[in-house]
């Protein structure tokens, strides 16, 4: 299944849709348990969170995330009110692959534009650089992790697909990641050693104060990741390069912004029923299709959606593991974009931030750099920068079609 997923990626539009159609056929086959599963493990959560005296699903969650229904609540306003230019980049996408109707599932990872396939070299010089570009202390940090090899990029036989990155003792990393010379796994590479760098501002810390809750643990890596967008797209000048870097970018935060949303909202309606009643299979594929279709809209084609991401995703099966990648990807381009408004001040604090996160709950730590998570306008500020690529996307897909 992993390998026919991948094919979402796969420059034949034919072989996309085949891998598709294969997929949801494959998932048809197992679906019985699968939803029986579900249906366990939610039912079992409810009774708990009830006998605990949790009002509802979501509020362990929260609570294990040092993050507060208020703060939640305006991301998601935020999210829901960006809706709309997302489905401008989807739309957008769909008529440069030449479909009407919005964008089949099929074609949601599409690569588009030119890109070259980037060495090795390419990829550490592309970071090193981005870094550099930030302050010394990150650039010498990942002349550190490839000097020392602490990243496993190849690509082997029997290898363990994905990527992540360990700490393994005192200020040291070790990063796993399957290297294949696209530009999301460059970016990947960036995302990882920002995983490294905070595991350095971490050392100092005891064991306790070292664990981080989710929602925040993705601040160093999404601030990392954003530093080499931003410099690859300003040393972009072909327009096929700059589409193909920007298409990558917005398949990523598309995903963790809109896919999530409708994750979220298919989590919050199985456990709302799953307390009344048990749901079918066809109960499951209606309730994904609905949360589908409220964060896609017509950006994704009606006919072409997946019924079973309900099934793809084990991440069910530990409660409302969702959002949290959403609040990391907002919350890390929100510093980036303080970081931009003024760098020596942003230097002076983000080091101690980083070291904090599991020490304080996220509101604490957003306002040490004059944030308030629980206002949408910070999450609305982030948002705003992703609305921006996607109007320089849209400028280039007209371009590509004219020309």
């Amino acid at each position: 299944m992993a390998f026919a997923r991948g094919l979402a990626m796969h420059p034949d539009a034919a072989r996309r849709r085949a891998a598709y159609e294969g997929e949801l056929a494959a998932w048809a086959t197992v679906a019985v348990p699968l939803a029986a599963a579900l249906n366990g493990a939610k039912g079992e959560l409810g009774v708990l969170n009830r006998r605990r005296g949790f009002p509802d699903d979501l509020e362990p969650a929260l609570r294990a995330n040092n993050v507060d229904r208020a703060t939640l609540d305006a991301m998601n306003d935020a999210v829901v009110a960006s809706l709309p230019d997302f489905r401008r980049y989807l739309s957008a996408k769909a008529q440069l692959l030449g479909h009407t109707g919005g964008l089949p599932w099929w074609d949601l990872m599409a690569p588009v534009g030119s890109a070259a396939v980037v060495p090795w070299t390419g990829a550490t010089d592309a970071v090193r650089d981005a870094f550099a570009g930030y302050s010394p202390e990150l650039a010498e940090l990942a002349d550190r992790a490839f000097t020392e090899s602490w990243v496993d990029a190849e690509t082997r036989e029997g290898k363990q697909g994905g990527a992540y990155c360990a700490g393994v003792g005192d200020d040291v990393s070790r990063i796993m990641m399957n290297f294949d010379g696209s530009q999301d796994s460059v970016s990947t590479l960036a995302h990882e050693l920002g995983h490294a760098f905070h595991n350095v501002a971490l050392a100092p810390r005891t064991p306790l104060q070292r664990r981080l809750p989710m929602a925040l643990a993705e601040t160093a890596s999404i601030f990392c990741e954003t530093l080499l967008f931003e410099h690859a797209a300003r040393g972009a000048v072909d327009p096929g390069e700059r589409l193909s870097l920007l298409d990558t970018h917005l398949v990523g935060v598309t995903q963790t912004v809109v896919d999530i949303h409708s994750r979220f909202l298919f989590e919050s309606e199985l456990c709302a029923r799953r307390r009344r009643t048990t749901l079918s299979v066809a109960d499951l594929k209606a309730a994904m299709l609905d949360a589908q279709d409220a964060a896609y809209g017509d950006g994704l084609h009606g006919d072409h959606r997946h019924p079973y991401m309900w099934a793809v995703k084990g991440h069910y099966f530990t409660p409302f593991y969702n959002w949290p990648y959403t609040f990391g990807l907002l919350f890390g381009i929100g510093l980036y974009a303080r970081y931009v408004e003024d760098p020596d001040q942003f230097r002076a604090g983000y080091d101690d931030l980083l070291s904090s996160v599991g020490m304080a709950d996220a509101a604490a730590l957003a306002a040490q750099f004059g944030f308030d998570v629980r206002e949408r306008d910070f999450w609305a500020g982030s948002l705003a920068v992703l609305a921006g690529h996607i109007d320089d996307y849209e400028r280039l897909t007209l371009e590509a079609r004219a020309g």
